[in-house]
């Protein structure tokens, strides 16, 4: 049994090891740690989130720092302030047992000059954001000029967010001469230029293969009717009563309505994404932590460096169009030797989507099927009755029973029961079996000349919109797959869209009341026999508009 004493880490480091109840050491570690001790070299690590990758770079980094030199040796960039932070801690619990380490975190969203402070103290590691960094490099209030080591961490997810040439700005800064260690999940082309640019000779590790996913996660799939989507988001979420779990939307504004239904509907929800403040934020993710929220609901640019353990499910509510991303999703999950899943609600149009997934992360997603009523309620009561056993009595509750037996004095006990269980358990209702498929089978082109509504609505060009963003802005305000919305056209000042039958009640009651910017929006069916022409009489001008 390989044990962190046999990778050749120091005497300090290896009694702290022991402190923080690491027994062992992970596959990522076993394979990363002794190379990092024993050359100096550039380093591609592919190893899944959650692996002990942090303690991988981390503990030869530690061994190899200078303590004697108050100058910055070492540079470690993360995607996303939360991250930033949770490295920065695991680092500080990493030097526990060593004196005079300096570990500074730089990121947005905190005082600048105060972080400036910090290094100006004495910094030996700085781990940042590359945003803030670039902007304490222009001030001048941060110097890497003569760093030993840089570490990229998460490279795929900081290069998904748009941070390429911002990582290029920053290395550029580095001398030539130092170690670069790139750790990632998957290895996107962007990831494989950084490496050929900066690198030279990187040794390269893969743990699990690339882009492949946990053997630790279970994948399923469940086929539904685009309109019914939430529920079968309720029927899950009761399916497994204890879920621990993230539930991934494409957009802010989906995001927002799935966590108030949820929340409307007694579940302990909250969402996570751009639009909220950094104190927003914290106060979710802390909530999360400690479990006084169920269910994260949340887009993926938002949830990008979050670490938390015991995530047991993840609800891709509606796929993303990377494969890269479904991995970084469904990796939340089966951290830490422990199980999880993670669920697709896909309509038919995402079947091919699915296999794609399956090839490329070489992981099998079964189909599954959605319980019946009786099944669900059975379920759901089983939880009950465990919860109501293992629930502390309070003991001051005993001189109320003489009122209390009053009270309920011409109930029998199965009438109470009866009572409790329709206070606490509410039924979903759902057709697992929809009779009427229409709306799901008619994403085809000629499904959509024969059974499609094409509607109008009152905004265009002129509110900044063109097909692309008017399309996500409606999918993600009636909750539909994207492909249930089609032949978009955007003029100055109205646009058309199509959708399947079946949907005139949801698009009309939708934006019955619809404001947006104080503006009343119109939403209207329009007659088969009227069009309104185009404006563009060119085709090729008008193709920019029109899908």
């Amino acid at each position: 049994m390989i044990t962190f004493q046999s990778l050749g880490l120091a005497p300090e480091l290896i009694q702290t090891i022991a402190a923080l109840g690491f027994e062992h050491p992970t596959p990522v570690q076993e394979k990363v740690i002794p190379v990092l001790l024993d050359q100096a070299t550039d380093l591609v690590a592919l190893a899944q989130t959650g692996t002990g990758k942090t303690a991988a770079f981390g503990f030869p980094l530690l061994q190899i720092i200078a303590l004697q030199q108050k100058e910055t040796q070492a540079l470690i960039l993360a995607p996303t302030r939360e991250l930033c932070l949770q490295i920065t801690t695991e680092m500080e619990r990493y030097s526990a047992g060593m004196k005079g380490i300096g570990v500074v975190a730089v990121y947005g969203g905190a005082n600048i000059n105060e972080q400036a402070k910090k290094i100006k103290r004495g910094a030996h590691i700085v781990v940042a954001t590359p945003g803030r960094l670039k902007d304490m490099i222009r001030r001048k209030l941060v110097h890497i000029q003569q760093i030993n080591y840089c570490i990229l961490d998460e490279a795929d997810e900081m290069l998904n967010m748009g941070f390429y040439e911002d990582i290029k700005d920053i290395l550029t800064h580095t001398p030539k001469t130092k170690n670069t260690w790139l750790f990632s999940a998957t290895m996107p082309n962007e990831v494989h230029r950084i490496a050929q640019k900066f690198m030279t000779s990187p040794v390269e590790i893969e743990v699990g293969g690339r882009n492949t996913g946990t053997k630790m996660v279970e994948h399923h799939y469940y086929l539904i009717n685009a309109r019914e989507r939430y529920q079968t988001l309720q029927v899950l979420i009761n399916l497994y009563p204890d879920i621990f779990g993230c539930i991934f939307c494409r957009t802010k504004i989906e995001t927002q309505k799935v966590a108030e239904r949820l929340l409307e509907d007694g579940y302990k929800a909250a969402s996570l994404h751009g639009d909220l403040s950094q104190n927003q934020r914290d106060a979710v993710m802390q909530s999360f932590r400690k479990k006084k929220i169920q269910l994260l609901v949340a887009t993926d640019v938002a949830a990008r460096g979050i670490d938390v353990e015991d995530i047991s499910h993840v609800i891709n509510y509606q796929l993303p169009d990377e494969i890269e991303v479904y991995t970084h999703r469904s990796g939340r999950t089966g951290r830490a030797g422990k199980k999880g899943i993670s669920i697709i609600l896909a309509p038919k149009s995402h079947l091919r989507k699915i296999k794609l997934i399956e090839n490329k992360m070489q992981v099998k997603i079964k189909p599954m099927e959605l319980p019946n009523a009786n099944t669900l309620f059975k379920l759901q009561l089983d939880h009950w009755v465990r919860i109501v056993k293992e629930t502390p009595i309070n003991a001051n509750l005993h001189e109320y029973f003489d009122s209390l037996n009053k009270a309920f004095e011409s109930y029998s006990k199965e009438d109470l029961l009866a009572l409790l269980l329709s206070k606490d358990i509410k039924p979903v209702k759902l057709e697992t079996k929809p009779s009427d498929n229409r709306a799901v089978e008619s994403t085809g082109k000629k499904g959509r000349k024969k059974q499609s509504d094409r509607y109008f609505i009152n905004v265009g060009a002129r509110d900044q919109y063109e097909w692309t963003t008017l399309k996500d802005f409606l999918r993600a305000s009636l909750a539909v797959d994207r492909d249930e919305i089609f032949q978009v056209e955007v003029m100055k000042n109205f646009s058309f869209f199509s959708m399947p039958h079946g949907y005139k009640d949801l698009v009309l009651q939708t934006f019955e009341h619809f404001t947006l910017d104080d503006r009343r929006l119109s939403v209207e069916l329009t007659k088969k026999d009227k069009h309104v022409p185009s404006p563009f009489k060119n085709k090729k001008k008008r193709a920019k508009f029109k899908k």
